[in-house]
C-alpha cells in the first residue's frame, strides 16, 4: 500500500522540492484535546541575503496549513489529518547555515473557537443544540452524531446554561459533564470543517487488525499495556429539584456508562468489587441520569496500550475514533479497542503512527491455578540456564 502526502500552506499546494527539505513533520491528533502540527525546515539564506520560510511571509501568524494523506492505490480516497493555523514558531540560527532550522506549531481550526471570551446566557436549548449553533458561528458543519444522547433543555424554570469564557472552553466543560467529545476536525477536503459533540463510539466495525505473532501479516513490532482500576463503579447522585419547593429532591444511583463494553468483563466486573462516587451537581433533576452515566463513561476507559505502526504495514490510517482489533496479545488483552489519540509522523521513504488506544473491557479470565504449571508458550522470552 503507497502512502501519498499532500502539505498545503496559505491554501496553496507547496512546491515538490519542501517535501525532501522537511527535518520534521509531525500531527497529532487526540479524542479530547485539539489537534496540533510541529513543522521543522531548514533555513537558508536567499540571494537576497534574508532567511528562508522566516522573512519570506511563508509562515506568517494564523496561515493556514494542512496535511492530507492518502493511503493505497490511486483513486483512494484522500483524508485530511490536519486543518489548522500557525500560532507559534522557533527559529534556531548557527553558524554553519547546514544547522539552522525553523520550526513551526500549528493548532487545529478549533482555535477559532477560543480566542474571544463570551459572557452569554443560553436558554431553552439542549446541550447539542447550543454546540450546533456555536458550531455554525465558525462556518463548521456539526456532525449528524451531535444530537444522539442529548441533554434536555435548559429552561428558566429550572436552570439555563450560563457562558463565561471562550466558546471552546465552554463547550469542553459541557461535552465533559454530559459524557460527549468535543473537537473539530476535516474528513477529506481542508477547508471542510466538522465540529463533534459526540459520545465516544464503541460499536463499529474495526478499520484493521493490530497483530504481534503472525509471522506474516504481523503490523506492529511492540505494544505495552497498563490498567488503573482507582475509579470509581458506580455513581450516587443528589439534588435539589430546582423544579419544585427547596425540601424536593431526588437521588440517582447507576452502575452503568450506557456504552457497550469492548470485551467479556467490564470495569466493575474486571474489578471484582464496587467503588461509589457521590456526586453533587447544579442541575436539573433531569440531568442527573446524564451526569452519572458521563462520570462513568469517563472512569470506564480503564485500560489503554500504546505502539507504533506503519501506514503500509497496517494497510489503513488510524484515526481518532476508530476501532481495531489486537490480535495475539492474550485472551484478556486481544480484542477491540477504541483509538483515543494518534501522532502521524512523515519521513520520505514511511508514514508512522504513534496511537494510544483505550478499553473499558477486559477479555476471559485466565484458569484457575494457571500461575503454578507456567505452562504455553513464551511470549518472545527465552532464558538460558548454565548447568
Amino acid at each position: 500500500m503507497s502512502v501519498t502526502v499532500q502539505l498545503g500552506v496559505g491554501g496553496q499546494a507547496v512546491p515538490d522540492a519542501l517535501y525532501d527539505a522537511i527535518a520534521q513533520l509531525e500531527v497529532e491528533e487526540s479524542s479530547d484535546q485539539p489537534g496540533a502540527l510541529v513543522l521543522q525546515l531548514p533555513v537558508n539564506r536567499t540571494s537576497a541575503g534574508d532567511l528562508q520560510f522566516v522573512g519570506d511571509g511563508t509562515f506568517e501568524p494564523q496561515t493556514n496549513i494542512t496535511v492530507t494523506v492518502t493511503a493505497g492505490a490511486s483513486g483512494s480516497a484522500a483524508q485530511c489529518v490536519f486543518d489548522g493555523y500557525v500560532l507559534s514558531w522557533r527559529v534556531h540560527l548557527d553558524r554553519a547555515s547546514t544547522s539552522s532550522t525553523t520550526e513551526i506549531w500549528a493548532q487545529d481550526a478549533s482555535w477559532l473557537m477560543n480566542i474571544d471570551d463570551q459572557v452569554r446566557e443560553w436558554s431553552g436549548q439542549t446541550d447539542a443544540q447550543v454546540a450546533n449553533q456555536i458550531f455554525g458561528t465558525y462556518s463548521f458543519s456539526p456532525a449528524e452524531e451531535n444530537t444522539l444522547n442529548d441533554s434536555p433543555s435548559h429552561t428558566p424554570d429550572g436552570h439555563t446554561l450560563f457562558q463565561r469564557g471562550t466558546d471552546l472552553q465552554f463547550l469542553r466543560g459541557l461535552a465533559r459533564r454530559g459524557g460527549k467529545l468535543c473537537r473539530v476536525g476535516c474528513s477529506d477536503t481542508p477547508g471542510s470543517r466538522t465540529g463533534y459533540f459526540v459520545s465516544p463510539s464503541v460499536d463499529g466495525p474495526p478499520v484493521t487488525t493490530i497483530s504481534l505473532t503472525d509471522p506474516n501479516s504481523w503490523t506492529v513490532d511492540t505494544l505495552d499495556f497498563d490498567w488503573d482500576v482507582m475509579r470509581p463503579t458506580d455513581v450516587d447522585a443528589g439534588q435539589v429539584d430546582l423544579t419544585q419547593s427547596a425540601t424536593s429532591g431526588a437521588e440517582v444511583a447507576t452502575d452503568s456508562s450506557g456504552l457497550t463494553a469492548l470485551g467479556s468483563r467490564d470495569f466493575p466486573t474486571y474489578l471484582g468489587r464496587s467503588s461509589t462516587l457521590l456526586l453533587t451537581a447544579p442541575a436539573d433533576v433531569p440531568e442527573l441520569n446524564q451526569r452519572t452515566a458521563a462520570v462513568l463513561a469517563e472512569s470506564g476507559f480503564f485500560s489503554r496500550c500504546t505502539g507504533e505502526a506503519d501506514a503500509e504495514r497496517i494497510g489503513a490510517i488510524l484515526r481518532v475514533g476508530d476501532v481495531v482489533t489486537i490480535e495475539g496479545a492474550g485472551s484478556i488483552q486481544s480484542g477491540n479497542w477504541l483509538v483515543w489519540n494518534v501522532r502521524h509522523r512523515y519521513s520520505l521513504d514511511s508514514w508512522k503512527m504513534s496511537f494510544t488506544l483505550v478499553r473499558n473491557a477486559m477479555g476471559p479470565a485466565a484458569a484457575a491455578g494457571s500461575l503454578g504449571s507456567f505452562g504455553g508458550t513464551s511470549a518472545g522470552l527465552s532464558t538460558a540456564v548454565s548447568p
